[in-house]
């Protein structure tokens, strides 16, 4: 269970100077407190006595009210000074886990879904700043507040304290047979938890797809079988608490009822004073909270162990990517090379590209052709180490791409996905997301570049219009064009637009390729896309078939292969836009007989 803590070691070392003063704060606080029921004892047995002047019995009323105003000072900073510290451990860590989860390659965020990671990085992180807080709080007071309290009675009657704190071994006992109880079922309920924010998250982003195919009613049905599957989980948690702290109490009042019996006999022996047996009621009630304080020990204990092993398992996968110890921190040219590559998503599995070669000069573009599933999306993720490709693989500037650090190779790349991806902000801050300074004028480029500057009047506050979540005001043309005009924005060395022109019309895509190829002489370009259109501009077309070289040359030396698969999609094409063509001019001439 304390394995799990190791993560915390560091930051608990770093703090320790909070932890110290907090700790001397609170046994401070314990050790006054202790005094509270001597001076109660002291008044009680003034009064018991009879004859006392009023000035007798307002001496130690007003030092408990000293004492007392002491301990509510002692317990601000004691909660300033720990509860402080774990606030700060807790947004240390979760920066920590933050920035852990920005150097994971594809493949973690493959296997982990967002919602499970939220939930990680939010409902497990305050589990783990409660166990490091007042889990840390209740263990040091039971001790100390139990041995003060427990050295007080002995001392005042030592026979009647033993017999008293009898029923005190079951609570151990009790601890640790609810304690394994409890971290069980608290990490069931973080699964569970973790659950219920996944499916909330995934239909939210996902509301437009649900709505129509009309799964309101299947969602949230699924969604409710989760919350009330999230709802028994934590009842039966409750249900343990319900039982735990009860039997805690039980035991609290029958050491009370043993201290009434054997301190009653006591006082009537002579053996106690009134204000004796008085005092020790008042300590076995302080004994309550300590008793109870290690039950709270166990359960955040437990918690924070259950939390943090979640959270440990993140922070303990390391990057299937990862950078050369003498890695070069300069940005390649953009003389891009592949040798034979290949690539699997699995170790044992089908290699979804195998023997791919070619070579695309500065300020060279290439063109990639290929069915569904040959292979090209995976191909551009491997030029920018996106996917791994491994060393002697993929060549810039005659280097080797591994050779290079992340951030050096990938900064001289604009990528531009299938699906592009906008933040819940403005046009114009989606498009300079990855600049830190952008003239108006450069901006203004940019847009007609990307063809945008032809939509302005259809945004109602201009480049500042808020798009929504992921761009949900937009259409697919729309958005595609902003994620060109984001990718340009950077001015990259390389270009890579994997059939980011999908969504717009002939016109528009004739427009934004003869822009992008003005726009900057000297960059490579890379264009995957379905369009022989689009790709009848590249000075060299790879056609990839099944994961393999099926043809590569110009636009010219593919067309005169007939039987190629090219110049057969190439005829269809052709053949398409003349049938649309003939149905367009066939509309007009019967709209013109009418």
């Amino acid at each position: 269970m304390l394995k799990e803590y190791r993560t915390i070691l560091p930051y608990l070392k770093k703090y320790r100077f909070f932890y110290g003063l907090g700790i001397f704060f609170l046994v401070a606080v314990d050790v006054v407190q202790i005094f509270i029921p001597r001076l109660i004892k002291q008044a009680v047995d003034i009064i018991a006595d009879g004859g006392f002047a009023m000035g007798d019995v307002i001496r130690p009323a007003l030092l408990m009210v000293g004492l007392m105003a002491f301990v509510g000072i002692g317990r601000y900073f004691w909660r300033f000074f720990i509860i402080g510290a774990s606030r700060r451990i807790e947004a240390e860590l979760r920066n920590k886990l933050f920035g852990h989860l920005m150097e994971m390659s594809s493949d973690f965020f493959q296997d982990n879904k967002t919602g499970d990671l939220m939930a990680r990085a939010t409902n497990d992180m305050n589990a783990v700043r409660q166990s490091i807080g007042m889990g840390f709080v209740s263990f040091v007071d039971g001790i100390f507040m139990s041995s003060l309290i427990l050295i007080a009675m002995i001392s005042d009657n030592a026979s009647v304290a033993l017999y008293t704190v009898i029923p005190l071994p079951l609570v151990t006992v009790l601890i640790l047979f609810f304690g394994k109880m409890v971290g069980k079922q608290f990490k069931r309920v973080q699964e569970v938890y973790s659950k219920l924010s996944d499916i909330a998250q995934e239909t939210i982003s996902g509301m437009r797809v649900v709505k129509a195919f009309v799964k309101e009613r299947y969602f949230s049905a699924r969604f409710s079988e989760t919350n009330d599957s999230y709802r028994d989980v934590t009842m039966d948690l409750v249900k343990t608490f319900g039982l735990f702290f009860p039997l805690i109490s039980f035991l609290a009042g029958l050491s009370t009822t043993i201290l009434v019996l054997a301190g009653g006999g006591a006082v009537i022996g002579n053996t106690m004073s009134p204000g004796d047996i008085i005092a020790m009621i008042a300590y076995l009630e302080m004994l309550i909270w300590p008793m109870m304080g290690a039950g709270f020990t166990v359960n955040l204990i437990q918690r924070g162990s259950a939390s943090l092993k979640r959270i440990n398992e993140v922070l303990d996968r390391k990057s299937s990517i990862l950078e050369a110890k003498d890695a070069l921190d300069v940005q390649p040219t953009g003389d891009l090379e592949v040798r034979d590559l290949e690539y699997s998503y699995t170790q044992d599995g089908v290699k979804v590209l195998q023997g791919i070669e070619f070579r695309v000069g500065e300020g060279e573009t290439l063109g990639i052709l290929g069915r569904v599933g040959s292979g090209k999306s995976t191909l551009i993720k491997l030029l920018p180490r996106l996917l791994d490709p491994g060393p002697g693989k993929v060549f810039l500037g005659g280097k080797d791409s591994c050779s290079f650090t992340l951030s050096a190779l990938r900064s001289i790349f604009g990528f531009v996905p299938q699906e592009s991806f906008l933040f819940s902000s403005s046009v114009r801050e989606n498009i300079l997301f990855g600049v830190d300074d952008c003239s108006d004028e450069r901006f203004q480029a940019l847009a007609q570049i990307a063809s945008l500057d032809r939509d302005l009047s259809l945004f109602p506050a201009g480049w500042d219009t808020v798009v929504g979540e992921r761009g949900l005001t937009l259409s697919g043309g729309q958005k595609q064009r902003i994620a060109i005009a984001r990718a340009l924005a950077l001015d990259p060395k390389i270009l890579v637009l994997d059939d980011a022109l999908s969504a717009v019309d002939a016109e528009t895509e004739e427009r934004i390729l003869k822009n992008l190829l003005l726009e900057r002489k000297g960059r490579t370009n890379v264009l995957v896309s379905h369009r022989v259109s689009t790709l009848r501009h590249a000075d060299r077309i790879l056609v990839l078939d099944g994961g393999k070289m099926g043809q590569y040359g110009s636009h010219e030396e593919l067309m005169k292969d007939k039987k190629g698969f090219y110049a057969e999609i190439a005829r269809l094409q052709e053949l398409e836009t003349e049938l649309c063509a003939e149905s367009a001019e066939s509309a007009a001439c019967v709209e013109g007989g009418r």
